[in-house]
This record gives C-alpha cells, structure tokens and sequence, in this order.
C-alpha cells in the first residue's frame, strides 16, 4: 500500500529558475529555520513560565505577576512565526479538493489567486499590527515593566514573514510556468 500526499516543499527546492530567485530561495529558507527555531524556543521558554506560575501559586504561595502577560507574549511569537513557516510549507489550510478537480489553467489561477491573497492577508496584517503597536506603545503592560505595543509586536514579524514567504511561492509558480499537481492527501493505492 502506497499513501500520497501533496508536494509540500515545492518552492524549497534550488535545482530551477533565475539566479536572483535562487537568492531569494537560500535567503527565505535560512529566514524559514531561524523562525522555526525561535518559535520552538519561545514555546520551551512559554512551558517554563507556566511551570513557574504553578510552582508559585501552588507551591510558594506566592503568584508571579509576570508569567502571564510574558507566557501569552511567548504564545503569540510562537503561533505566528509557525503560522509563517506553514505558509512556506505549504502546510497551511487550504481547500485541495478544489484545486485537485479543477482543469489545470483554473488550477493554475487559483494558485496564483491563492498566494495574491495570502500577501495581501500578510502584509495588512504587518501593517495593522504595526499601527496597534505604536498607538499602544506609551502605555505598559500589566505585570511586565514593557510597553503594551510589544504585544502586536509578533503579528508585525509574523505577517511580514507570510508576505514575503508566500511572495517567494508566487515568484516560483510563475518562473516555472508549470501547473502543480495536487493530489488528494492520503489516497491509498494497491500496488
């Protein structure tokens, strides 16, 4: 028995396309593992906030006041920069039934359509994300001595990040003027 699933690291590979968007490629790859890592990170650095919260509440009676407001910072980093990775992936939600049925120029379009979209998604979402975090940033958090505006702070890198990570896919499905084959995930074959 044979599973398929869909090509996920299309635009990870280096073998195809002009030098600028190999560059891009290497550049958006080391970017892709440097936020892999922090996201890991700050998910171990979350966990330990979380334990020190329970071992101050529960074991010295005593509640630090600064686990919370850095754990769901943490959290926030964590989520968006994964969320970025995903896009770069391709292992974000999609709808893979459509493209897997449509005749390949539709296919074509709605890949293109697909990443247009997702910029845009990443970009307004840097740019508002930006707009929060200066409005709020002469006012302080509570229970960490750090400005409100470092709480919309991920979604600036996280949405800075997809923008530029689903404009490196666009870049590459349009270099290699080929339509993608998406298979349906987990399709069983008898060999």
């Amino acid at each position: 028995m044979n599973i398929q699933s869909s090509d996920r690291s299309r635009s990870g590979g280096e073998g195809a396309g002009p030098a600028p968007l190999l560059v891009l490629r290497r550049v958006v790859r080391l970017l892709s593992a440097i936020a892999l890592w922090i996201s890991g990170a700050g998910l171990v650095a979350m966990t330990a906030a979380v334990f020190w919260q329970v071992i101050g509440r529960y074991v010295l009676n005593a509640s630090p006041s600064w686990t919370e407001p850095l754990s769901l910072l943490l959290m926030s980093w964590f989520i968006l920069l994964g969320a970025a990775v995903g896009v770069r992936e391709n292992m974000h939600l999609g709808f893979e039934i459509g493209l897997h049925f449509a005749p390949p120029p539709v296919r074509r379009a709605m890949e293109i359509t697909t990443h247009l979209l997702v910029m845009g998604f990443g970009a307004a979402m840097a740019w508002y994300g930006w707009d929060l975090a200066m409005g709020t940033w002469s006012a302080k958090m509570a229970g960490v001595d750090l400005p409100q505006g470092v709480d919309y702070l991920p979604l600036v890198g996280g949405g800075a990040l997809i923008c530029l990570f689903s404009f490196e896919r666009l870049l590459t499905d349009l270099t290699e003027g080929r339509v993608p084959e998406v298979p349906l995930a987990h399709v069983h074959t008898v060999e």
